[in-house]
């Protein structure tokens, strides 16, 4: 099997790897303390996903057909996008409540903005 990773591709990958070493502009620099079967369940989801994923990228490197990758892919997709109602459900009943229940409002505010993104 020939090489297919282009100059530009390994330039977009340098470029990835050097800004994960830098704080991501979204981030918000708060931490969740998550118990242990909620750590477990989110870590299981998300391998999950990284397997579909490596999937896909090894569907492309054996010039597997358009459809067939794009199956894998919206199985992968549909994957994540239940990872992140998981994610968000579990974000509303601890973190939003417990600031709602101290008097910090701009949680909610917090919220709308993330759910929006979504939408």
């Amino acid at each position: 099997m020939s090489d297919k990773v282009t100059n530009e591709e390994n330039l977009d990958l340098d470029m990835l790897t050097k800004s994960e070493d830098k704080e991501c502009c979204h981030c918000s620099n708060k931490k969740k303390v998550r118990d242990d079967k909620e750590y477990k369940d989110l870590i299981n989801r998300l391998s999950r996903i990284e397997g579909q994923i490596r999937g896909v990228k090894k569907m492309i490197e054996q010039d597997a057909y358009c459809i067939d990758v794009l199956n894998q892919v919206s199985a992968a997709s549909s994957a994540l996008t239940s990872f992140s109602k998981v994610l968000l459900s579990n974000h509303i009943k601890s973190c939003v409540v417990n600031d709602l229940r101290e008097g910090k409002d701009e949680s909610v505010d917090e919220l709308i903005k993330t759910i929006q993104k979504f939408m």
